[in-house]
């Protein structure tokens, strides 16, 4: 599902984002009722998998080949059990020769695109050959893919 986030929102430009929405599970949760940090990070990763992983995907032959180099996540929220599913949207923050870097935004459910994030993150991902065992260029295709997605600049 794609969206662009509405004029007047807390996005001072528009860009184009895409949407999924990830069910919490019980086993999310610590000791204080929140979800855990390496549960959010897993949580990430499965928002990731219809947008870049989906057969019909330009990305999906990452898939078998895609390491992450770099990831950030800064909590400005509690998110519980009771906020599922959660609406994670997903943009491209940079497109390079061999990585990309994308940026989330984690709300509950049935939270507005305008209200604050719970949750903010980005990861930077490289595409890598598993048989040379060696980084590889993202082809034209993944890349024209990844570049619709970019964040307007400011």
């Amino acid at each position: 599902m794609t969206d662009v986030a509405p004029a007047g929102s807390a996005v001072a430009h528009e860009r184009r984002l895409f949407h999924t929405a990830v069910e919490v599970r019980w086993s999310d949760m610590d000791a204080y009722q929140h979800i855990n940090h390496a549960r959010m990070v897993t949580l990430l990763e499965e928002a990731r998998i219809p947008w870049l992983f989906a057969d019909d995907a330009p990305t999906r032959a990452l898939r078998t080949g895609c390491v992450l180099t770099d990831l950030r996540v800064r909590y400005r929220g509690q998110l519980r059990h009771d906020d599922t599913p959660l609406d994670i949207a997903m943009w491209a923050e940079q497109v390079r020769a061999v990585d990309f870097t994308i940026g989330y935004e984690v709300r509950p459910a049935g939270a507005s695109i305008a209200d604050p994030p719970a949750v903010t993150a980005t990861t930077q991902l490289a595409a890598f050959d598993i048989d040379t065992q060696r980084l590889r260029r993202l082809t034209p295709a993944e890349k024209g893919y990844l570049q619709q997605w970019l964040a307007p600049k400011p």
